[in-house]
């Protein structure tokens, strides 16, 4: 899998991580790597372009598991602590409402038709929020802070 990354300011950095390949057991931590490197560089919003990954397998899933926990600040997870936590989200039912600003900070472009049904099967869908418009994804973090800043005393 090829992975390139842009930077877009909206006022603050979001990093975009275009996939390009299939995301499996065989490179999956080269994502896990390139989102570790995005936070560390600051950037606390992340948006990953999946319009060109092709397969995504259950390896796959378990990273964009580990990144949504990454960019919600928390520790990097053992492969015990992220599958467990993984395999409790894809088998369980999932309050969307409960789980909603969990995910504001990772959020999911363009993926294809074989690559969407496997993220709904396993319920990812409802973990993430998927647009397939770039400008609509982008404005999205923006209105997430904005709501944020609105709720502050």
């Amino acid at each position: 899998m090829k992975i390139t990354i842009t930077k877009f300011e909206n006022p603050a950095s979001i990093a975009i991580l275009h996939l390009d390949g299939t995301l499996d057991g065989a490179n999956y931590e080269s994502l896990i790597s390139e989102a570790q490197k995005a936070y560390a560089a600051g950037d606390r919003d992340l948006l990953l372009d999946l319009g060109k990954l092709t397969f995504i397998s259950s390896a796959g899933l378990g990273a964009l598991h580990q990144v949504a926990l990454l960019f919600q600040g928390k520790k990097h997870p053992g492969p015990e602590e992220s599958w467990a936590a993984y395999r409790w989200a894809a088998y369980h039912s999932i309050n969307r409402l409960h789980y909603r600003g969990a995910q504001e900070h990772v959020k999911l472009l363009s993926p294809n038709k074989q690559v969407r049904e496997v993220l709904d099967m396993i319920g990812f869908s409802s973990l993430f929020d998927i647009f397939t418009d770039l400008d609509q994804a982008l404005a999205s973090f923006r209105q997430v802070t904005l709501a944020s800043v609105a709720r502050l005393p």
